[in-house]
């Protein structure tokens, strides 16, 4: 079953069948994937930043913010205003005064956001009050 024939089916579980239906009448094997998997776990761009802000109190607020901003995907790009990764820079490209690896590599997505909420905000849980004062930060 080619991959363009699979795009044109509507939903991501109806592709899966089609394709597991595909794969049972060759005889072929078929694994499932992640849908949208991200170059990186959400889990390890939480322990990259866990290590980078020590400070539990730091580290939640760091935290809470990027759940609701890009839900811990390092890749993650906002439609209509087009912020990119973790924290959601605007423009994305901000981030490569951290590194040139700012578009895939969260541990420098997370030392730019984390430079800016400190230089912006004076720390993670200040710029945590912002964000819950305003909706975003």
């Amino acid at each position: 079953m080619s991959v363009s024939v699979l795009r044109g089916i509507a939903s991501p579980k109806k592709a899966l069948t089609v394709a597991a239906v595909a794969a049972a009448t060759t005889g072929m094997a078929l694994s499932a994937a992640p849908a949208q998997a991200a170059p990186a776990s959400a889990s390890s761009a939480q322990a990259v930043a866990h290590k980078m802000i020590p400070d539990a109190a730091q580290f939640n607020a760091f935290s809470k913010i990027v759940e609701r901003e890009s839900g811990w995907n390092p890749t993650a790009t906002n439609r209509s205003s087009g912020a990119y990764g973790l924290v959601q820079a605007l423009p994305g490209s901000k981030m490569a005064s951290a590194g040139a690896d700012w578009k895939t590599n969260p541990a420098t997505q997370i030392k730019w956001g984390l430079d800016y909420m400190n230089s912006r905000y004076g720390s993670p849980v200040k710029a945590w009050s912002f964000w819950q004062a305003n909706g975003w930060y």
